[in-house]
């Protein structure tokens, strides 16, 4: 792509809530891109779910607000298909005035794991099951989308329905269009077990690519919902009564040959990929932060409602936190299925794939898998609410030794904000919060 032949650029890095952050920049901008023209305050990565800075930051006042350096992450630009004017984005990620990374940044964060598999000439291939709502949101109330065949809205969820395809599909069509436009490898769509629900799976490819598509790919599905008349959304919970949207991660590991290192040729897999398993379940609650970052997350994480709460793993059962998939041996990975819609991607994977590394590098043991509903044993659980969470997150060693100390301490400080701040709001005006923005 020749970004010189446009009038303008987005440019934009990703802040702890996912959300992008960033400049639109005349097109000239493009040669001196990646020499650092264009800066940004630090602490705009460190904004609260409402944009706001947070109370105490040392990165505001106690520094001078200081302005960081924002550089191409090397994501192929991709053009904006939602917008009526051309203006390509480029993907950023934030970088102090001598060049060092700013370790606020979640794109830097999942970098440093995925170096400690280089380190061993592993690489991690990743793929994302992503599922999101479509709404109406044109009233004082939430309600669910309208059929655009009949004009009238759902009222019941059509779980694999092709017909629910069909009635969106002019919208799922542009959607395949963007994704090729924009080098998003879409694979399959389906209609979920929510009303007005669906759900998209991303190709198995290289982990931060992966992890830029998912950013990347949340918001293209927001911004093209919005030109054919409605909303998406990827809130955990939209609806009380219909199941939450979640996204399930899928990975594997190869290493300098080729060769999974999970697979032993057999259904069981590798004891690496066991080590791998242990180091998942022992790092998730102090993880559920992550996978559950908001008030509206832990309304998902309900016993019985299609969201795993049970720390365990299992073979081939989709009642359990991390599955292990059937299939061919050569294809043998982890699937981790807790985390909801509304997590930010770069997070969650650094998460994920750096507690798989620990368990490995550790040599952990996980316990039997399970059988049977994961739901009827007496487990050990994940977090049981957002303020258990971050009192977790700040004061875990696994989550120490995954995640700097200035990332953990400014997604304390952020996730204290929001608490405190959604407090005072209605839990029935959650989603006007929310709808948008995770």
């Amino acid at each position: 792509m020749d970004l010189s032949t446009y009038d303008t650029l987005r440019v934009a890095a990703c802040d702890l809530n996912g959300q992008m952050r960033g400049k639109r920049v005349p097109g000239d901008y493009a040669a001196k891109l990646s020499k650092g023209a264009v800066r940004m305050p630090l602490s705009a990565l460190n904004v609260d779910i409402f944009g706001l800075d947070i109370d105490d930051s040392p990165l505001v006042f106690e520094t001078g607000d200081a302005d960081g350096l924002l550089k191409p992450s090397g994501r192929a630009p991709v053009p904006l298909p939602w917008l009526d004017t051309p203006q390509p984005l480029v993907p950023m990620e934030m970088y102090h005035e001598d060049g060092t990374p700013f370790a606020g940044d979640p794109r830097h964060a999942l970098t440093s794991v995925l170096e400690r598999y280089s380190a061993r000439g592993w690489s991690v291939m990743a793929a994302s099951e992503l599922e999101f709502t479509l709404v109406d949101d044109s009233g004082e109330n939430l309600d669910h989308v309208i059929n655009p065949q009949t004009g009238r809205h759902l009222q019941s969820a059509a779980v694999l329905s092709l017909a629910q395809l069909d009635a969106f599909d002019p919208f799922f069509s542009a959607l395949y269009d963007a994704c090729a436009q924009m080098n998003i490898p879409a694979q399959t769509t389906t209609s979920e077990s929510g009303v007005g629900q669906f759900e998209i799976t991303l190709n198995h490819q290289d982990a931060l690519k992966a992890a830029d598509d998912t950013w990347i790919f949340k918001a293209l599905i927001k911004g093209l919902a919005r030109k054919f008349g409605f909303a998406a959304t990827f809130m955990a919970k939209p609806f009380p009564e219909d199941a939450g949207n979640g996204m399930h991660l899928h990975f594997s590991v190869l290493d300098a040959d080729g060769k999974n290192i999970f697979d032993n040729g057999g259904n069981d897999g590798t004891d690496l990929l066991k080590q791998a398993v242990a180091g998942c379940l022992a790092a998730m609650p102090a993880s559920t932060l992550l996978f559950a970052p908001h008030a509206n997350s832990y309304q998902r994480l309900v016993p019985g409602a299609h969201a795993p709460t049970a720390v365990c793993w299992a073979y081939e059962n989709r009642t359990a936190a991390v599955r292990i998939p059937g299939g061919a041996p050569v294809a043998r990975r982890v699937e981790h299925r807790v985390a909801g819609g509304d997590i930010n991607p770069y997070l969650t994977f650094a998460a994920i794939m750096g507690a798989a590394i620990a368990g490995i590098e550790q040599g952990l043991v996980p316990p039997a898998p399970l059988t049977g509903n994961a739901y009827e044993y007496d487990l050990p659980q994940l977090a049981p609410d957002w303020a258990t969470a971050i009192d977790l997150f700040e004061s875990d060693p696994m989550i120490a030794g995954i995640f700097p100390k200035m990332l953990i301490r400014n997604l304390v400080l952020t996730k204290r904000q929001e608490l405190r701040l959604m407090g005072d709001i209605p839990e029935a005006d959650h989603w006007k919060t929310y709808l948008d923005t995770v």
